[in-house]
């Protein structure tokens, strides 16, 4: 008998330590982010968690670790029934969770961080002497090379990880969620961590590991559960079963793809030509160019260099280029910079990066448009922005009221207003249409059509591959920080360019059409 045999039956045998059936997220007014979700995982085992953006593994993984409470459904640990009303409650009874954004305090040590919010006491006063010597303990079980004392500001991200790992078994976690590891290592530090978890999983210990690329788990993972449209599709035994078939239950095998309204031929001049722009994270962007009235649709995985690229050409990320601007040699150094030449970015987090919350509508609008302006006159702002808010469709009260009291949809509204006042013509859309309904999702890219039939070239990036198809004339495929492929949404249809992002390759045919 093989030793991956011995491992599959032992796993067979174990009982489950995490049970989830029939769980389900409604959110109102009538958004139904889970529908019928399920997930059981033996002790021991690694347990990988698949499926397309949008599919609910986020908001899964949130009821799981009590950052959500499931509107109806059941969880149960070792075979107790337990409703977490909080992250506190699911770390109790030993479910732990480890965020692709790692949530570690950057200026504590390693020990401070292992026990931020459980430090050992002696009669109500901070035992540091136990402190450093059970962190000790928990960074040799997952093998680290760092000691209790080191600032976790000094450690990679790999040892982060580490660190993140060993705090959950300070709380004696039973269950370890793990979402998007290998986003942000590379093949060695990623190999660290795979040997941790298969000694962790050697003691009993059971790891939910999500990840969208599927040689990682072939190479971590024992079974797969897939998730499509907020539902559970299937487990799979992850040896045995072909790419084809966990491809097949991500997209779903009868899956009519959405309307697509075609768009004419761009003939405008290459405004933006991209030969060579490299950052950091291994960030290489080759042969990128941009169109006056072009739509460029950006697709990739989670880490896949399509944020980085977008703030690199804003000027707000360190880069070595070799690009030009309307043929001039075009190298930014800040953000300042390429609003100057006409660039405008509506970021991924439009509430921290792309709005001042508490301000009013119409200072928001025109605070590009009044750099320099000390003195501009609040009648003149209002001015400028209700015309351009009139023309989005914007549903507000007053210009005076303060952004933060609108939907998600006309806040994105007046993202794009600054830039349509400042008369920027090479917008760079991130995630756009992030926490919009479908309603506010169409208006958005009715707009994104209006302004490149005026002549903006326009860039959007999106995890959502239907909203790029329908929406743009190319789509570059991006997969750990390079652009692998373009393709022609007129010739090409979904399921070949989902294809290529999940796996990373193509079919080396023509893609530009």
């Amino acid at each position: 008998m093989t030793l991956a045999s011995q491992v599959k039956d032992r796993l067979e045998q174990e009982p489950n330590i995490l049970s989830i059936s029939n769980i389900s997220k409604h959110f109102p007014p009538n958004i139904i982010a889970l529908a019928d979700a399920g997930l059981n995982v033996r002790r021991g085992e690694v347990h990988c968690l698949l499926g397309a953006n949008g599919a609910g593994k986020s908001t899964f993984l949130k009821l799981v670790a009590g950052a959500m409470v499931p509107t109806s459904g059941e969880i149960r640990v070792d075979g107790k029934a337990v409703k977490f009303r909080s992250p506190a409650e699911a770390t109790a009874v030993g479910i732990s969770m480890i965020y692709q954004e790692l949530d570690l305090v950057p200026q504590l040590t390693v020990a401070q961080n292992l026990f931020l919010g459980h430090p050992p006491n002696n009669r109500g006063i901070l035992d540091t002497k136990t402190r450093r010597i059970e962190a000790e303990k928990a960074l040799k079980r997952v093998g680290a090379r760092f000691g209790p004392d080191a600032k976790v500001e000094s450690l990679s991200i790999a040892n982060q990880q580490l660190t993140a790992i060993a705090r959950s078994l300070t709380r004696e976690a039973k269950v370890i969620i793990m979402d998007e590891p290998s986003a942000a290592l590379n093949e060695n530090e990623l190999e660290a961590v795979f040997q941790v978890i298969r000694e962790l999983t050697a003691q009993g210990v059971a790891i939910v590991y999500v990840s969208h690329r599927l040689g990682e788990l072939r190479e971590i993972g024992d079974r797969v559960t897939v998730l499509r449209g907020g539902r559970t599709i299937e487990t799979f035994d992850v040896e045995g079963t072909p790419d084809s078939a966990l491809i097949e239950a991500i997209m779903g095998k009868d899956r009519q793809l959405i309307e697509r309204k075609e768009r004419q031929p761009v003939t405008g001049d290459i405004v933006l030509d991209v030969k060579r722009l490299q950052g950091a994270q291994g960030l290489d962007i080759r042969d990128f160019q941009l169109r006056r009235g072009e739509i460029i649709g950006l697709t990739g995985l989670n880490g896949s260099g399509r944020t980085s690229f977008l703030m690199s050409l804003f000027g707000a990320r360190s880069h070595e280029a070799d690009m030009t601007l309307d043929g001039v040699p075009y190298a930014p150094k800040n953000p300042r910079a390429a609003i100057r030449n006409g660039f405008g970015l509506v970021p991924e987090d439009r509430k921290t990066e792309g709005l001042i919350l508490q301000s009013p509508i119409y200072k928001n609008a025109t605070l590009p448009s009044m750099q320099g302006q000390f003195w501009a006159r609040h009648s003149y702002q209002k001015k400028r922005t209700i015309p351009v808010l009139d023309q989005l469709a914007t549903k507000y009260g007053r210009p005076e009221q303060n952004v933060v009291q609108l939907s998600g949809g006309n806040q994105q509204k007046v993202v794009l207003a600054k830039w349509i006042i400042k008369g920027s013509q090479l917008l760079l859309l991130d995630e756009p249409s992030r926490g919009l309904d479908i309603s506010a999702k169409a208006d958005l890219y009715k707009l994104v059509d209006g302004l490149a039939r005026d002549g903006a070239a326009v860039i959007v990036a999106s995890s959502e591959l239907e909203e790029l198809y329908a929406a743009c004339d190319s789509i570059w495929v991006f997969h750990e920080g390079r652009n692998i492929a373009r393709y022609n949404p007129s010739e090409t249809d979904q399921d070949t360019i989902l294809k290529c992002q999940i796996l990373g390759e193509h079919s080396g045919v023509n893609t530009d059409g």
